[in-house]
């Protein structure tokens, strides 16, 4: 997950917990807001119909009456009282009058079916001289129901129950969780969307210094630097030090490149210069062969030229290796890699005339690279193979994932796992003794060139087994 898509996301995270809890609390606050207000209308309706039944000389015997005795059925407001004020309220509130044992004293239209509920812990409540809420269903609509005693010398000679439908305050609340629910999301989607195209310009910065940390590590230049123009705030401090640290390693990296052109310079120069004496050298002790010596002189005369012959191949393998580190551009051409190898198994036969080189490259493939760079990466392994086994030598050449892979196999001794991470080194030998020629520059420079040319060079090998040398080339599009 990117730092972009995290930063939006937690963004996004922050205000929709801050929008749930602005959602809640305004929800819970109109809740409680407009039940208060209900029920202050239902104490007004109360505290009014209890002064109007204070006035009233309508007989209230239930508490004389015998329990078996049948009470008497209920009546309508019009013969409770004649007072105007209960009509008044009549038109606004749902208003019931009982006895103090809950039976229905008075309603509208006088019917026993015009009860409203009033539970045992109400009923018990508003006997005891308190108050009492409760919710209801009457006909099918929720109603909040107040229950209210009224005392007459410390005596509660009826209860009267208050009732105002709960359906537009319910109505009310749906429509504002749905309002709140539907807004809420349509933020949160703006949000994130404005939050995903302001953390691009925030992290853009940022960006820009991994590109440019990117185009360093591919081009390896350490000139490039991060264009920033903005606040030096933690980005702007991140862009200086990455500037800051880009001078120095670019100080760092021309000094050692510097020293290493030196080398190279030096080591060219040298081997360069050491060619003709040795050539002449060799040339000469070539004429003093042709004249009849005694043994001795013969032997010491064979060492020299061995010796010279060593020396001249030594200077060679080192101006190839100081050519390969120059970077000189390879040609990067297509070339037809069946009479390559047909033309450099048969050179390599040359060198051991007696062993047999099998080459299996039936196919005709093409590859994209330079040729003679290709043939002395080849003319290296075949010989570095003859070198270290005694046996017949395998080269094959197939297709594979898009690229040409040649293999040069051999079935010698092998190279222990803790020497095979090194045969690549340069001057390093696998070999514990010295009796295979060789500097242990072939492979180093076989692999500078290979790799020159977009392509990879790799070994395996079997201890007992033997050891294969695998190239991998660019098929040529042409």
């Amino acid at each position: 997950m990117s730092i972009r898509l995290r930063f939006t996301l937690l963004y996004t995270f922050i205000l929709a917990l801050t929008l749930s809890i602005f959602g809640i609390s305004l929800y819970a606050i109109q809740a409680q807001s407009t039940i208060d207000s209900l029920k202050r209308d239902l104490v007004d309706g109360a505290s009014k119909l209890s002064e109007i039944t204070l006035k009233t000389n309508f007989p209230n015997d239930s508490a004389q009456r015998p329990p078996n005795e049948q009470k008497p059925p209920p009546v309508t407001f019009d013969q409770f009282s004649s007072d105007q004020n209960l009509k008044d309220i009549r038109e606004r509130e749902i208003l019931r009058v009982l006895d103090p044992s809950g039976n229905l004293v008075a309603s509208p239209f006088g019917r026993e079916e015009d009860a409203l509920p009033l539970s045992v812990e109400g009923l018990q409540a508003a006997q005891n001289g308190g108050d009492w809420y409760e919710s209801g269903m009457v006909s099918d609509e929720e109603m909040l129901i107040y229950s209210r005693p009224v005392i007459v010398e410390d005596e509660v000679v009826y209860i009267l129950q208050v009732a105002r439908p709960l359906t537009e305050r319910n109505r009310t609340l749906q429509s504002l969780s749905i309002t709140l629910l539907v807004a809420g999301a349509l933020t949160i989607l703006i949000a994130f969307g404005v939050g995903w195209v302001f953390a691009r310009f925030t992290l853009r910065p940022i960006q820009r210094i991994t590109h440019t940390a990117q185009h360093i590590g591919d081009e390896r230049d350490f000139s490039r630097r991060v264009d920033y123009v903005g606040p030096q705030d933690e980005v702007g401090q991140l862009a200086s030090t990455f500037n800051t640290m880009l001078t120095r390693l670019q100080d760092a990296f021309q000094k050692v490149e510097h020293s290493l052109q030196m080398q190279r310079d030096f080591v060219a120069d040298v081997s360069h210069e050491l060619r003709t004496p040795l050539t002449t050298l060799r040339g000469n002790l070539g004429l003093l062969r042709r004249k009849p010596l005694d043994e001795e002189q013969t032997d010491i005369l064979n060492d020299m030229v061995d010796e010279s012959d060593r020396l001249i191949r030594l200077v060679n393998d080192l101006l190839q290796l100081a050519r390969a580190d120059t970077g000189r551009s390879l040609v990067k051409e297509s070339v037809d890699i069946s009479p390559l190898l047909q033309e450099v198994v048969r050179q390599a036969q040359l060198l051991d005339p007696q062993r047999t080189i099998q080459l299996n490259a039936a196919d005709p493939l093409q590859v994209r690279g330079d040729r003679d760079a290709i043939k002395q990466v080849l003319i290296i392994g075949l010989d570095n193979a003859l070198k270290h086994s005694s046996s017949q030598v395998e080269v094959i050449c197939k297709k594979l994932d898009g690229q040409v892979e040649i293999q040069i196999q051999d079935h010698g001794d092998g190279i222990p796992p803790e020497k095979l991470g090194h045969i690549f080194d340069r001057f390093y030998r696998g070999e514990d003794s010295a009796s295979v020629p060789g500097f242990g520059l072939g492979l180093s420079i076989a692999k500078s060139l290979i790799e020159r040319q977009d392509g990879t060079i790799q070994m395996n090998s079997q201890v007992g087994k033997g050891s294969v040398l695998k190239l991998r080339l660019m098929i040529s599009s042409n």
